[in-house]
């Protein structure tokens, strides 16, 4: 099964291979291209924690209170909030600027991490060191 890339704009394939190069062989830390994999999966990932952490702070404290009281019977006991935490979540899933915002943050991490060839885990470790 081939892999490629997709073009945002013109959504032609461009084989996998083609993210070789770069600083680092890790592929252009220019290039704005998005993977399936990364439309589908990593960018949704950060839509989720940042609605989590950011966006939908209320419900999910609310939520965590909540199975903190119910203990073993949080599945009963908790749906309310559950349902207003998923509500949340859904909302900010559905909002286009939030996932270009997403998309936008995704896009600067893999550009660092291509040209200095270091996880994000690792960069903040070496900046706090120096």
């Amino acid at each position: 099964m081939a892999h490629s890339y997709t073009d945002g704009q013109s959504g032609s394939a461009i084989p996998l291979g083609s993210n070789k190069g770069g600083p680092h062989g890790l592929g252009d830390p220019d290039d704005r291209r998005l993977r399936k994999v990364e439309v589908e999966v990593l960018i949704p990932k950060i839509m989720r924690e940042r609605a989590k952490t950011e966006k939908c702070v209320a419900e999910v404290k609310a939520f965590e209170v909540c199975c903190k009281d119910a203990g073993l019977f949080m599945i009963a006991k908790c749906q309310e909030q559950n349902d207003a935490l998923k509500a949340c979540s859904l909302e900010w899933y559905k909002d286009e600027q939030f996932k270009k915002e997403c998309t936008e943050i995704f896009l600067a991490e893999r550009s660092e991490f291509r040209r200095t060839g270091l996880p994000k885990k690792f960069r903040k470790n070496d900046n706090a060191n120096v």
